[in-house]
């Protein structure tokens, strides 16, 4: 039998079924925002606990956990949008709303992935659980309604990520300061409101599924770039108070982070303006060189002042 044949034959096209299905699961579980949990590992940073091997691994747990979960999150949240996805010139693409996933597999693959995320987290501290179960919550309200309302979407969404900071705080047993807190708080706003400018500038009109109108869109902007302009404040009064003194040899060294996150913030927010940015500013900066040098030269700065 030749090789033309063989693919032919039942057994192959079921072998090449089962595989087109599990590469349509993959893409459900949208892995490429497992990128997000990385500020599992800000704490550690941030406290110079990078050298502590048993930190890093309740770490690496965290993120794990974090990532089935917000897996699990994704998964419900497109099979609660297929409707609306399917009007939308991206989002219409993904397996759900494409057709190339039914909604029984969603239906299935949901709790398990809740289930397999509670198993990875039962070896770290109650309260990062404590965390994950306040993180599914809020995302599963997000789902189910609160992203179709105006501003309690974003602040949610900026919630969520930094939810992931005091979670990786949680999992290694350092104590988040309000410096860092605060910080994430406006930068994640000003991220999440970027998203919703994203899309708001691809549409005619009203967004699919959202709560956003066309002539929200300046007011998007304005409270966007204030967001991200006031974690920049934020960053700076952290770098001039006494409390940097603590943690770093060389505090003054770390003024060189306020311009460069100046100008990334204020470049992404020039391309959304543009209609250059993608719907999902993760996947552009993943895809952004400039966005790694600027994270590269941040990486050196902390270094160097540490």
């Amino acid at each position: 039998m030749d090789g033309d044949s063989a693919r032919g034959t039942p057994a192959a096209e079921a072998r090449g079924g089962i595989a087109r299905t599990v590469i349509e699961i993959l893409r459900a579980l949208r892995l490429h925002q497992w990128a997000k949990n990385v500020l599992v590992f800000l704490p550690l940073v941030a406290a110079h606990r990078l050298r502590e091997p048993e930190e890093v691994l309740r770490a690496a747990l965290a993120f794990v956990a974090f990532g089935l979960v917000a897996s699990g999150v994704y998964v419900t949240n497109d099979l609660r949008d297929v409707e609306a996805d399917r009007l939308h010139p991206h989002k219409r693409l993904r397996p759900f709303a494409s057709g190339a996933l039914s909604a029984r597999v969603g239906a299935a693959l949901a709790p398990l992935l809740f289930v397999a995320a509670w198993t990875v987290a039962v070896p770290l501290p109650l309260a990062f659980s404590l965390l994950v179960a306040g993180y599914l919550t809020a995302a599963l309200a997000y789902s189910f309604g609160l992203k179709r309302q105006p501003i309690a979407d974003v602040l949610v969404l900026a919630i969520l990520y930094t939810t992931r900071i005091f979670a990786g705080a949680a999992a290694t047993g350092i104590v988040v300061s309000e410096w860092l807190a605060t910080f994430s708080m406006f930068l994640f706003l000003s991220l999440a409101f970027l998203k919703r400018a994203s899309e708001l500038v691809s549409s005619d009109d009203t967004l699919p599924g959202r709560g956003y109108q066309r002539v929200d869109r300046e007011m998007v902007f304005t409270m966007g770039i204030g967001s991200g302009y006031l974690s920049v404040l934020v960053l700076a009064l952290y770098v001039s108070s006494p409390d940097v003194r603590h943690v770093y040899s060389h505090p003054h060294v770390l003024w060189a982070l306020c311009p460069l996150l100046l100008y990334w913030l204020s470049r992404l927010w020039l391309l959304v303006r543009r209609g250059e940015m993608h719907h999902d500013p993760l996947v552009f900066a993943m895809r952004d060189l400039p966005s790694y040098g600027v994270a590269g030269a941040s990486a050196l700065v902390i270094l160097i002042a540490s």
